[in-house]
Order: structure tokens, then sequence, then C-alpha cells
């Protein structure tokens, strides 16, 4: 088990991971002291977060090479850019596997949730709701699809989380861990990362 899945299977509750953007290893080192168990970055603000956290890293790349020789725990491939082409997905997988990163994959409905279990099989999913339709509400996604998740698989949520209510329904539903975006922006992110983190029983 790598450091990423340790971190949010082992911990008390659901985990709360900030998004960061912008002084990210200014916010790299608040997150870690709001409870933070780990923290999601862009590829190109892995090497700064590594310099002021000792969290688990979690980017978004096509390349688990990449993000292994940045010092990343955990590399995101998302399912909808790399299931068209024969065989890249599963290689992804396996290589990240390989270099000892943890490797959820995203998927954004049934088709792709079905597609991925039956192609790699990843002990993490990750339920994307960036880019919601009109009609979706927040959380209706994840809560939608986590049925159809095997027992046993870990399940990280990105959500658009605004309220501790809306972390412990996650909570309950089971999911094991919520990516957060627009904590960066608030003028006091370590308060508002707080509040989320307490609400879900994480805050030690």
């Amino acid at each position: 088990m790598s450091r990423f899945s340790q971190a949010i299977s082992e911990g008390d509750g659901i985990s709360v991971v900030p998004v960061l953007e912008g002084g990210v290893a200014a916010l790299a080192a608040l997150a870690e002291e709001a409870g933070a168990e780990a923290v999601a970055v862009e590829a190109d603000d892995v090497e700064a977060a590594r310099r002021s956290t000792g969290l688990p890293i979690v980017t978004r790349h096509v390349d688990p090479k990449v993000v292994a020789a940045l010092g990343a725990d955990a590399c995101i491939l998302v399912y909808g850019l790399l299931a068209s082409e024969d065989e890249v997905l599963e290689e992804a997988y396996t290589v990240a596997r390989e270099l000892g990163l943890d490797c959820p994959v995203e998927v954004r409905d049934e088709d792709e949730l079905e597609g991925v279990l039956e192609r790699v099989d990843p002990d993490l999913v990750l339920i994307s709701e960036r880019g919601l339709d009109a009609g979706e509400e927040d959380l209706e996604r994840t809560l939608d699809l986590l049925a159809d998740v095997p027992v046993g698989k870990l399940v990280i949520s990105e959500a658009r989380v605004v309220a501790r209510e809306q972390v412990v329904a996650l909570e309950r539903a089971g999911v094991d861990a919520v990516l957060v975006h627009g904590l960066a922006g608030e003028a006091d992110f370590a308060a508002a990362l707080e509040e989320l983190v307490r609400g879900s029983g994480t805050h030690h």
C-alpha cells in the first residue's frame, strides 16, 4: 500500500484533500497544519509542494514516470483521455504500480466506471464532478456511481464542497476521501480547510 492510499484508508473518517493552486508551497504547509491527509497539485507544482510538506502529494498526469520523477505519491489517470487508445490505460496503470505510485483512475459516468473495472480494476476510483451538466447537483454524480463501485476499493470524490454537511454526507455514503477545489482562493485558507476537516472527523 502506497503513502496516499495508506493516508486515506487509515485516517479517522473521510480524508479532506485540498487542491492547491497559486502559492503552493505556503498553502501545502498550511494544509498540513490544518489537518489535511494529503494535497493535490498540478504536475508543475509538485516540487514546490514537496519542499514544504511531508504529506502525500497527488497529481493528474498521463505519464506516471514523470510523476514519480517529480516526487509525487499518486498519479491520477483520466479514463476518458486514455481509454480510446489501445492498451494506453493498461500500460500507464501498470507502470504506476511498478513505480510504487498509487493510481486512482478518474471516471465521470457509469460507462467509464464499467470500462475501468473491466480493463484495469484499480484499487482507487476517483469520481469526478468537474464540469457538471446543467441539471446535475453537487455530489449527485458521486452518490449515484458509488453503488456500482465494488466493495473493498477506496473511493475519492472530486466535488465542489463548501460546507461540512457535504463532507459528512460523503462520509456516510462510504466515500474515503474528497478532493476539494476552491479553498486556495479563500481569504483564510487554513480556517476554511480546518472547518471541512473538523466536520469530517479527521482532525487530530
